[in-house]
C-alpha cells in the first residue's frame, strides 16, 4: 500500500490532471479533496481529450475508484452535465466507480448569482473570480448555512434545512445586492433537475476510505489549483477558497488518519496564472502571446488567455516547500523548444535588494523579477520517451530547476498525452 497526493506547485494550471490520469494505473481509489467546478483538468488519453472540472481524473481507468471527498464545492448542475459529456464520450462512470461523500456540502443556486454580484461591485478591485460560486460557497460553509450532499437522501429534512437558509440568504440577496430573491419553488426545482440525478452516487465515502485503508489499497488524493492560490498560503487575497496543499489531502478527502507517502508536485516547464493578483515574472505582448500560443494556454474552464512567463524559481522553490513535495513533475518541456535562450526568473529584487525568498503578499506586488538564460535546444523532443536521449541543453535546464528548487523531478512531460512523459 502507497499513498500519494497529487499536487500543483504554482497558481494551477501546471498539468495535474495529466499526472493522475497517468499515475492512477498504479492506485486502487482517487480522491479530490478540496475545490470545486472553477478550474479544469485537461486529460488527453486513448478516450480522447476531456477538460474535468469536478470529476477526479482517475475516472478513465478501469478498477478505480473516484471519491468527492467531502472538502469539495459539490455543484450538482456542473456535475451533472460533465457526467453527461465524459459517458457520451464512451466513459462508463456508475455509483460503483464514482462516489460522493454524503458530508460535502452542495453549492447552492444562489453562489453563482452571489459570485457575480461581488465581482461587480468590487469593479477594479476584482479578485478574479471565475463566477462559479467557489467564495460564496465557503464563506457559507464556515457559516454553517449549506446542506450536505447526505440531505439529498432525507428529503423532509432537506426541505426544512433550505426553508430556514433560504430566509436568511435572501436577506442578503435583496438587502445588500438589491438582486431578485429565491422562493422554495425555485429550489425544488432545482432538487428535481439536478439533486436528484446525482443522489444515487452519495454515500458514506468516510467508512468506503476507511476499508479501503484497512484492505491496504493504493489511495491517490487529487487536488486543485496550487500552492500559490492557497486560502492560507498563497497571494491572498487572489487565492482560492479552499486549502490546496497536501497537508489538507486527509482532512478533505474523508480519511483524517491517513499518512502520505509521497507528495508529487506539478510544475510547468515555464510559468502560467489564469486571474487577478501579481505575477512577478509576468511577459506581455509579442514574447507573451508567442509562449502563450506554443503552449495553448487557455483556460480549460473558462477560456481565458492565461498570462505567461518564464519559469519562476523564486515562486515554485516557496510551493515546493508549502506541500512538502517529495517528486516532481514537470510538464510541457516541450513547449521551450522554440527558443534559442532559454529564461528564468531566478530570484526578485525587492526594496533594492536581491532575495531568493518569497515575499509576504502585501509586497509581492512591488517585486522585479531577475532573470537568466539557459542555452535552448531548439528541436522537437516530443518523441522522446527515456531521459538519456534529450538533448544536453534540455537536461541541463531540467537539472538546474531541479537544483535551483531542491526536490528531485522523476518525471518529465514533453508533450499533452498519457505516454508522453520520461520517467527518471
Amino acid at each position: 500500500m502507497s499513498n500519494c497526493a497529487i499536487v500543483g506547485i504554482n497558481w494551477g494550471d501546471e498539468g495535474k490532471g495529466r499526472m493522475v490520469d497517468l499515475l492512477t494505473r498504479d492506485y486502487d481509489v482517487v480522491v479530490r479533496y478540496q475545490g470545486g467546478g472553477n478550474a479544469g483538468h485537461t486529460v488527453i488519453n486513448e478516450k480522447g481529450k476531456f477538460a474535468l472540472h469536478l470529476l477526479p481524473s482517475g475516472i478513465f481507468r478501469g478498477g478505480v475508484v473516484n471519491v468527492l471527498g467531502n472538502g469539495v464545492a459539490v455543484d450538482c448542475e456542473s456535475l451533472w452535465n460533465e457526467l453527461q459529456d465524459v459517458i457520451a464520450q464512451g466513459v462508463s462512470i456508475t455509483p460503483e466507480n464514482l462516489k460522493i461523500s454524503d458530508r460535502a456540502s452542495l453549492l447552492l443556486p444562489w453562489h453563482r448569482d452571489l459570485d457575480s454580484l461581488e465581482e461587480a461591485r468590487l469593479a477594479d478591485k476584482k479578485y478574479g473570480s471565475t463566477k462559479q460560486g467557489i467564495a460564496p460557497f465557503y464563506s457559507d460553509k464556515y457559516q454553517k448555512k449549506t446542506v450536505m450532499a447526505g440531505e439529498l437522501l432525507y428529503p423532509e429534512k432537506l426541505w426544512e434545512h433550505l426553508e430556514g437558509i433560504l430566509e436568511w440568504k435572501n436577506l442578503t440577496l435583496e438587502k445588500v445586492y438589491g438582486a431578485k430573491p429565491y422562493t422554495m419553488a425555485d429550489l425544488r426545482a432545482w432538487v428535481a433537475d439536478f439533486g436528484e440525478k446525482i443522489r444515487p452516487f452519495v454515500c458514506d465515502t468516510g467508512a468506503f476510505l476507511r476499508q479501503a485503508q484497512a484492505e491496504k489499497k493504493s489511495i491517490l488524493f487529487e487536488a486543485q489549483l496550487g500552492s500559490l492560490r492557497d486560502l492560507d498560503y498563497g497571494i491572498y487575497p487572489y487565492t482560492t477558497s479552499s486549502n490546496a496543499i497536501a497537508a489538507y489531502a486527509p482532512v478533505g478527502s474523508g480519511l483524517p488518519s491517513v499518512r502520505l507517502d509521497e507528495i508529487v508536485g506539478v510544475v510547468k516547464a515555464y510559468s502560467s496564472c489564469v486571474g487577478e493578483g501579481p505575477f512577478t515574472c509576468e511577459w506581455f505582448g509579442p514574447e507573451a502571446e508567442k509562449l502563450r500560443e506554443a503552449g495553448n494556454e487557455y483556460g480549460a474552464k473558462t477560456g481565458r488567455p492565461r498570462r505567461v512567463g518564464p519559469i519562476d524559481i523564486v515562486a515554485t522553490r516557496y510551493g515546493v516547500q508549502c506541500q512538502g513535495a517529495t517528486n516532481i513533475a514537470l510538464t510541457k518541456l516541450d513547449v521551450l523548444s522554440y527558443m534559442d535562450k532559454i529564461p528564468v526568473c531566478a530570484r526578485y529584487e525587492l526594496a533594492g535588494r536581491q532575495t531568493d525568498d518569497f515575499p509576504f503578499p502585501a509586497v509581492l506586488p512591488d517585486a522585479k523579477p531577475v532573470v537568466e538564460y539557459l542555452d535552448g535546444w531548439q528541436c522537437d523532443i516530443s518523441g522522446v520517451r527515456r531521459w538519456e536521449d534529450l538533448p544536453q541543453a534540455a537536461r541541463r535546464y531540467v537539472e538546474y530547476v531541479e537544483k535551483e528548487i531542491g526536490c528531485r523531478i522523476g518525471y518529465v512531460s514533453v508533450g499533452p498525452e498519457r505516454d508522453s512523459i520520461i520517467i527518471r
